[in-house]
């Protein structure tokens, strides 16, 4: 492949995952506040659930980009992947930032103490697996063979 030619070394996700959440939190929002909501649970409570989940879930994307720059690979799913990233929060789990995406979500489903609104979380999750990991996972295993096969015989899809 000519150095100038990557548009095709990527995974092909289907839309830039940070967007997937946001078409999901506004979604999810809408439906709280013109369909239908129920109650989690109190509200004091709910709203302690979803501080500690606004903390971790940027937190963990965080220290996932660190890791990710640190390593000397793209962060950007449309940019090819330079490298296999092992550290930091890729030694728990192989999508961080698409967890801390959802938890994300659950986040917002605590702030608004709704079912509805946390469960979106669901449709988001399938989302990011079948449109984003899964291509991500087949690009990579392309790619990088044996080594990739062998971080996902090591270590988890999601947690």
């Amino acid at each position: 492949m000519p150095e100038s030619d990557t548009s095709s070394d990527n995974p092909g996700v289907i839309a830039f995952p940070p967007f997937i959440w946001l078409a999901s939190a506004v979604i999810s929002a809408l439906v709280h506040f013109f369909l239908i909501q129920l109650p989690i649970m109190s509200y004091s409570a709910c709203l302690v659930c979803g501080i500690a989940l606004v903390i971790l879930a940027p937190t963990l994307a965080l220290w996932a980009l660190v890791t990710m720059k640190a390593a000397g690979t793209n962060v950007a799913p449309a940019k090819p992947a330079l490298t296999i990233v092992r550290g930091g929060p890729f030694r728990f789990t192989r999508n961080p930032m698409y967890l801390a995406l959802c938890l994300l979500q659950v986040a917002l489903g605590f702030f608004l103490n709704d079912w509805i609104t946390l469960l979106f979380v669901v449709p988001l999750a399938l989302i990011l697996h079948y449109g984003v990991i899964l291509r991500e996972e087949r690009y990579l295993t392309a790619k990088f063979g044996e080594p990739y096969l062998q971080l996902k015989r090591e270590v988890r899809r999601w947690f």
